[in-house]
């Protein structure tokens, strides 16, 4: 196993399996009010080329709830903007800190920086890939349903960075996974070839949201344009509106069916707001989540390297 995490082509079932095991044993303890320190004298930076407030202060929250320090570096205060190699800014930043969990653009930027850093590098977001998202989502999921690899996905809306790692989940965890996407806005076509090149059940790729719910013990979504795509939003706001969730699609998946988004969420368009404030939404267990999974994924990658 590779001591990056730059997306879930890195673990194995029993690895991220790992990773949601301990972060259930975190979040007990420290609802029992027991103080940890494994990672005590230990620094990460967080080199934030895309802002988020979630995954910021769940980061943040997560190392210093283990001892650890927190550098926070945004685009204004690196040399990212400025081009400098990122095989120089890896070999310098290593001698810095103990690891390094970057949020950017182009998933070329955790992986060069990933083969030059001597110390982990951890990818909290890129345009492909959100790897912890997912990895705190299924934790939801069986803090809920039970095991995920009995049960059925639905992913509805854009084939985006999230789409494409619950692919890489359903392949790793084999679960079966459904996704409606409109026409040109699947998922990476190269990424569902790969897991279906090796996933046990199946995934799906459909066009009718209803389709794809039904049955569905989780039902997934996210916003219609992601961060880069927001100058598409009109345009998107009309293709994408059969792929609301709403009372009506709800009504048409299991009546116990738990509803993710990973926020923020925009109120009215890719989810309706007595949905997301409904009872079978969890999505604010999932925001929660992200702290105690980053936990779990810190305290191994980092005690891993020494």
């Amino acid at each position: 196993m590779s001591n990056h995490l730059l997306s879930l082509w890195d673990c194995d079932k029993q690895q991220l399996l790992s990773y949601i095991k301990r972060a259930l044993q975190l979040k007990k303890e420290a609802r029992e009010g027991i103080r940890h320190h494994q990672l005590a004298g230990k620094v990460i930076g967080l080199i934030f080329e895309k802002p988020s407030t979630r995954t910021r202060v769940s980061f943040e929250s997560a190392m210093y709830g283990l001892g650890g320090q927190v550098i926070y570096l945004s685009s204004r205060d690196t040399q990212l903007a400025r081009h400098e190699p990122l095989k120089d800014m890896a070999r310098v930043m290593a001698r810095y800190v103990n690891g390094i969990v970057v949020r950017t653009f182009g998933q070329q930027v955790v992986e060069e920086l990933g083969r030059y850093s001597t110390v982990p590098v951890i990818n909290a977001l890129t345009d492909l890939f959100h790897p912890c998202q997912v990895l705190s989502d299924i934790m939801t999921v069986q803090e809920a349903k039970g095991e995920i690899d009995a049960l059925k996905i639905a992913w509805v809306g854009d084939g985006n960075n999230m789409a494409n790692t619950w692919i890489q989940a359903a392949c790793r965890l084999g679960f079966e996974l459904k996704l409606a996407c409109p026409p040109g806005y699947g998922p990476d076509p190269q990424i569902l070839a790969a897991a279906l090149a090796e996933a046990v059940k199946p995934i799906t790729l459909l066009q009718d949201p209803a389709e794809a719910v039904r049955d569905a013990d989780v039902i997934n979504c996210d916003v219609w344009a992601s961060m880069g795509h927001e100058h598409e939003q009109e345009e998107r706001a009309g293709i994408f509106q059969p792929y609301q969730v709403n009372a009506a699609l709800l009504a048409q998946a299991k009546a116990d069916t738990v509803v993710l988004h990973c926020l923020p969420a925009h109120r009215g368009e890719e989810i309706t707001d007595d949905v997301l404030e409904g009872r079978q939404c969890r999505a604010f267990d999932q925001a929660e989540n992200k702290m105690h999974i980053h936990k779990a994924i810190l305290e191994k990658h980092l005690l891993a390297a020494g």
